[in-house]
């Protein structure tokens, strides 16, 4: 009769290969694994602990809460922003205007991607290196066109502003089953308004939602820079 295999000894917890130890960087690549696969709502600090294999606790030490997570998130995908239209005007083609609206029109296409993540920057900006990075690019396009500086530091808040909740508008719109059919009413109720109760919406028509998405994101970014230029700061 052949004898029964042994079972295998305990292994000792010393014997197993050690955690890697956690970093800063560590921790956004694991939120970013889990955004990827399971969406921006399940990037919890419970989360991210259990696919860590530690205590949430341990996480506090490099994030204050999961906005600040989230921010760091976004911080990583800000590196695909294409700011070469920043480039100094010996080096650029075209108006500054034109340019900054290139740049901006970036930044709200990433953010657009990841609807989830303009909500979130729409409360938590990130602080890192390609965040200050864009900001510097704005700032210096608008120092190009001859942007007064306090007009510029206002500015540049207004424009990211308007660029994030663009993306975080249209990209919640797109997450929508019902988002077609709402906007289909919209048209309706305008086209079908009456020209003695609404006489500027019966004038104006179809004008009304002419356009595509990207000229009407274009034309209000040009909107906020033209009255950045113009308009003083009254600070009293």
């Amino acid at each position: 009769m052949t004898p029964a295999t042994p079972p295998p000894a305990p292994r000792s917890r010393r014997e197993r290969p050690a955690k890697p130890a956690l970093s800063h960087a560590g921790i956004v690549e694991a939120a970013v694994r889990i955004m990827r696969a399971e969406g921006l709502q399940r990037v919890t600090m419970r989360r991210l602990a259990a696919e860590l294999d530690t205590g949430p606790a341990s996480l506090y030490v490099y994030f204050g809460n999961t906005a600040e997570l989230h921010a760091a998130i976004l911080e990583e995908y800000l590196g695909a922003v294409d700011l070469s239209p920043a480039k100094g005007p010996a080096d650029a083609q075209g108006d500054w205007r034109e340019r900054l609206v290139q740049v901006l029109g970036s930044y709200t296409g990433v953010l657009f991607e990841h609807p989830s993540l303009a909500r979130s920057a729409l409360v938590a900006r990130p602080t890192g290196a390609n965040y200050l990075a864009l900001v510097e690019a704005i700032l210096a396009l608008l120092d190009e066109g001859g942007v007064p500086l306090g007009q510029a530091a206002w500015g540049v808040d207004v424009l990211l502003q308007l660029a994030t909740a663009a993306a975080a508008e249209q990209g919640t719109r797109s997450e929508t089953d019902s988002a077609e059919d709402d906007h289909d009413a919209l048209v309706g109720a305008l086209r079908a308004a009456s020209a003695d109760t609404y006489p500027r919406i019966a004038a104006l028509g179809d004008d009304l939602f002419s356009g595509t998405p990207p000229q009407r994101l274009g034309w209000m970014f040009r909107v906020v820079v033209n009255g950045a230029l113009s308009t003083p700061r009254d600070l009293t």
